[in-house]
């Protein structure tokens, strides 16, 4: 009996909880801004790891599409990297293993001349899965809704 009492106990205190979930909000936020810090210095390692095999985004106004391959490739270059990225007024719409994060994103770019810079807004959702206890980042849809150079 002892010998039932103590397997019960082990076995529930190793079953992950909601708590540890990649998919709670503050987990979920977390990973968020870990996704924008990747974005921002090009952590190629980070965001292999983090996106979906089939992960897809459509950018403003669908002006490009970039598969998983096609953004590893371009967060490579030293000329796509933005001076800063920041989310700010993030909420998180969860259905079963799937979450929505939505809100602003700041993006920071260099100007031609290197000494000066732009900043745009985007309105983002970006869609995570959870598969086996890992969440992954599967699509991204942004809209700019401001921009410093008025375009």
């Amino acid at each position: 009996m002892k010998k039932l009492v103590v397997m019960t106990i082990l076995s529930c205190a190793s079953m992950p909880t909601l708590a540890d979930s990649c998919m709670e909000t503050k987990n979920l936020i977390t990973l968020d801004q870990r996704y924008e810090t990747a974005m921002q210095k090009g952590d190629v390692k980070f965001l292999e790891q983090l996106l979906a095999p089939e992960f897809y985004w459509v950018h403003n106004l669908a002006n490009l599409k970039e598969t998983k391959a096609a953004l590893i490739e371009r967060v490579q270059k030293p000329e796509e990297q933005p001076k800063a990225r920041r989310s700010h007024d993030l909420s998180v719409r969860h259905l079963q293993n799937t979450a929505v994060v939505e809100g602003l994103v700041s993006v920071e770019k260099w100007n031609a001349d290197g000494k000066t810079f732009r900043t745009s807004r985007y309105q983002v959702m970006r869609t995570y899965v959870e598969l086996t206890g890992e969440c992954k980042l599967l699509a991204v849809q942004s809209m700019k809704v401001w921009s410093s150079d008025g375009q």
